[in-house]
């Protein structure tokens, strides 16, 4: 009997068949799937801001890209995954709000898909799919079995990456 692991905002969690790991109500932040596609591990972060560096209370290392990506690749091998194998899936980083001028501090889902992305990369890490931007909020599921990243969004069809 499969069940859903839900991931929180700013939290993570690692699965492997038949579970399947979801986070609901992405904005502006972003979900980050991390797949390794032999062993069939996968784990999820809920990234809220793009970077630790600029935030004086930042022990929650999830809640960062910088630190929750890095800190979710050792709980994935720490069960198991390989580090090499490690793909990725994202979603999310909306403009959830219209802004008369568009300051940088308010452009939070651009910049954290930016620092996403440049984690990833610095990493090494390939994103296979992506759903970002926009301005409405995404609700995931990912299915480690199959690799599918299921997404749903108000009035909109579902997407599967």
């Amino acid at each position: 009997m499969n069940k859903t692991i839900k991931v929180g905002m700013a939290d993570a969690n690692v699965c492997r068949p038949p579970d399947l790991i979801a986070t609901l109500g992405l904005g502006s932040c972003v979900g980050v799937v991390l797949y390794d596609p032999v062993k069939k591990i996968a784990g999820l972060v809920h990234v809220m801001l793009p970077d630790s560096t600029k935030i004086i209370n930042n022990s929650n290392k999830y809640k960062f890209a910088d630190t929750g990506i890095v800190t979710l690749i050792q709980d994935m091998v720490d069960i198991g995954a390989i580090r090499r194998n490690i793909v990725a899936k994202i979603a999310g980083g909306a403009q959830m709000f219209s802004f008369v001028n568009n300051l940088e501090m308010m452009r939070i889902g651009d910049r954290n898909v930016e620092a996403t992305k440049q984690k990833l990369a610095e990493l090494g890490i390939p994103i296979l799919a992506e759903d970002t931007g926009a301005n409405y909020g995404r609700t995931i599921e990912f299915n480690p079995d199959t690799g599918l990243l299921h997404i749903k969004s108000f009035g909109k069809e579902l997407l599967i990456l």
